[in-house]
């Protein structure tokens, strides 16, 4: 009777010691989603956050054509909007710059890699401009073919925003996925352009373009014209120093923005945004990241520190 009653108080102390370190895990646990050409970057985050944090257990949950049913953590890369804003905390972490390529066989990447695209050039190949002045346009002999996202998405939004557009005013093929899948459906036909993030169209070990693909230089200070100058996109370390250096046209940049709840919000979520600000920015350029301005940046950190989420 007596070592029975001991099994049972065994019995309870385990399952309560079990209960306990259950609840341990869960308060420790962040899963993130949203934008995939940022996971990388993301991964290399947690995988450094938790060498100090070992407990930690925080996760990515790809983003398909839905986000997850449950997230702690969402990276975007367009403005949301207004009514989205109002249940959640936004901190702008990064930017990224949007460049247009082609496929290297193309003799649309031959001509125009030394040629390079004005403003004018841009909009005519990459968009259906109604208002545009037909008898204006260059005439094209070359093939080519355009290829953009299916989805909305940040890289399409940001894209089409900065040159006076909407997602669905970009020609072309459509491509359903992610905007990994637009560079690899560009690498199988010889006649493709696109735009995409140095991260996807570079090499990130060599920093250099993917083989296969071609950067095509644009026109930088507006002048109509592409010259020498302009045309630095053998080395991403290069492309990110000038894009940095001063404020370019015809270089779509936008911000990277990671949120959470503003209510309910899991703690371990905040503690890895606030880690990210203190250690995370010497990481950008290795994924081909745009750091942000230094006066924003130091805003959106004072912002995150303040933040009275619960």
């Amino acid at each position: 009777m007596k070592s029975s009653k001991v099994f049972s108080i065994i019995f309870v102390l385990v399952f309560l010691g079990q209960i306990v370190i259950a609840q341990d895990a869960a308060k420790n646990k962040v899963v993130i989603t949203g934008v995939r050409f940022a996971y990388p970057l993301v991964e290399k985050w947690i995988k450094q956050y938790q060498q100090t944090n070992p407990n930690s257990q925080i996760t990515i949950e790809a983003r398909t054509t839905t986000d997850p049913s449950q997230y702690d953590v969402l990276i975007e890369a367009y403005e949301p909007e207004a009514s989205i804003k109002e249940s959640r905390e936004y901190v702008y972490i990064a930017r990224y710059a949007l460049l247009p390529f082609a496929n290297a066989s193309s003799a649309f990447a031959k001509t125009y890699s030394d040629k390079g695209l004005t403003t004018e050039l841009i909009k005519q190949f990459y968009f259906n401009d109604i208002y545009a002045d037909k008898k204006n346009e260059k005439k094209v002999e070359i093939p080519y073919t355009i290829y953009t996202r299916l989805q909305k998405a940040g890289a399409p939004v940001t894209f089409a925003r900065y040159f006076g557009f909407e997602q669905a005013n970009i020609k072309g093929k459509a491509i359903a996925g992610a905007d990994e899948h637009l560079v690899k459906a560009l690498l199988k036909d010889s006649t493709g352009v696109s735009y995409s993030t140095p991260g996807l169209i570079f090499n990130l070990q060599t920093r250099k373009p993917i083989d296969g693909l071609t950067v095509l230089p644009v026109d930088i200070d507006g002048n109509k014209r592409v010259s020498a100058d302009e045309k630095f996109y053998d080395n991403l370390d290069i492309v990110l120093q000038k894009l940095e250096a001063a404020e370019l046209k015809n270089v779509p940049i936008e911000y990277i923005h990671l949120s959470v709840l503003k209510n309910n919000t899991n703690p371990e979520a905040v503690k890895f945004l606030k880690w990210v600000f203190e250690h995370g920015q010497d990481n950008l350029h290795e994924f081909g990241f745009l750091k942000p301005d230094a006066k924003r940046f130091q805003q959106e950190k004072d912002h995150l520190q303040q933040l009275g989420l619960n």
